[in-house]
């Protein structure tokens, strides 16, 4: 199957591309631009695509506070990719996030919990589901958290880039979710794909929720990271708890992000690794495997 995945050099689109068994042909600006929907026409005819996966978006979190319009002219035009893809009867998934969600809950968010975004980001990425929605109510949204990869820029990277530096690294030790490896989350997609392709209207189809499996804090996550890191021979630094309180950011971010996975293992027979596995597979295709 060809698929064609939006956006070219995020994470996960990353991740999709190194997902074997089809021909993965992802398209980024200015090919494939969200905003502009011509480039996506014109993306369309050239890849002649089977199934489609969007995984392209504006994701700098505290920079929409200030920028809310780029944020929303990006997520929400997820709405032109899922048109497209109606007009010719391709399967299609939209990625989307926690931050939809306030963060106020006591145990984990299913798909059919009430939304509301603390701030920018959160808004354009809502605006984006229900963009896909309006333009193809076929569509399926996924909702993810806390993506981490062995490329790209995120949380884990960048704890082992502060190891190098630091006798100590504080880390926000009161916001809970569950880490999610890409490379995790792109199998999972294409395997939902699969299914669609091949059920077609009787696929499962609407909201999900996809990450690792199992919960921590950021503190937690930084703990299970410099813990493998050492096991592999890396000097790292001492790790303080601190409070969201204790690192201010322009963007409120939930303090509660953990999603609740059970529609997904249920319609689609799919649940994601545990979040500790997902991080040794990482760190060993970083750094190596751990030292005996």
């Amino acid at each position: 199957m060809r698929i064609l995945v939006a956006g070219r050099s995020g994470q996960l689109a990353e991740a999709l591309r190194e997902t074997p068994g089809h021909e993965i042909v992802a398209l980024g600006r200015p090919d494939l631009d969200l905003t502009r929907s011509e480039t996506i026409a014109a993306a369309f005819d050239a890849a002649r695509p089977e199934a489609v996966i969007n995984a392209a978006a504006y994701t700098a979190v505290d920079k929409a506070e200030t920028d809310e319009a780029a944020a929303m002219a990006v997520n929400a035009g997820a709405g032109h990719l899922a048109a497209a893809a109606s007009r010719l009867g391709l399967p299609f998934i939209h990625v989307s996030t926690d931050y939809v969600f306030d963060g106020r809950a006591s145990r984990p968010y299913r798909e059919d919990d009430p939304v509301a975004p603390l701030g920018a980001y959160g808004r354009s990425k809502r605006a984006g589901e229900i963009a896909v929605l309006e333009a193809m109510p076929q569509a399926v949204i996924v909702r993810t958290a806390w993506v981490f990869h062995h490329v790209g820029a995120n949380f884990l990277r960048t704890m082992l880039r502060l190891a190098e530096s630091r006798d100590e690294v504080g880390v926000v030790a009161d916001q809970r979710g569950a880490p999610t490896y890409a490379p995790d989350l792109a199998v999972a997609l294409v395997a939902m794909i699969e299914r669609m392709k091949a059920d077609g209207t009787a696929a499962p189809r609407g909201l999900f929720h996809a990450t690792g499996s199992g919960e921590t804090t950021w503190h937690g996550f930084a703990a299970a990271i410099f813990a493998g890191a050492a096991r592999r021979g890396l000097k790292v630094p001492a790790l303080k708890a601190i409070t969201t309180a204790d690192y201010p950011t322009p963007a409120r971010r939930p303090a509660y992000s953990v999603l609740d996975c059970a529609r997904l293992e249920a319609d689609f027979g799919l649940r994601l690794p545990q979040w500790q596995d997902a991080v040794e597979r990482c760190l060993t295709r970083l750094i190596g495997p751990p030292h005996e």
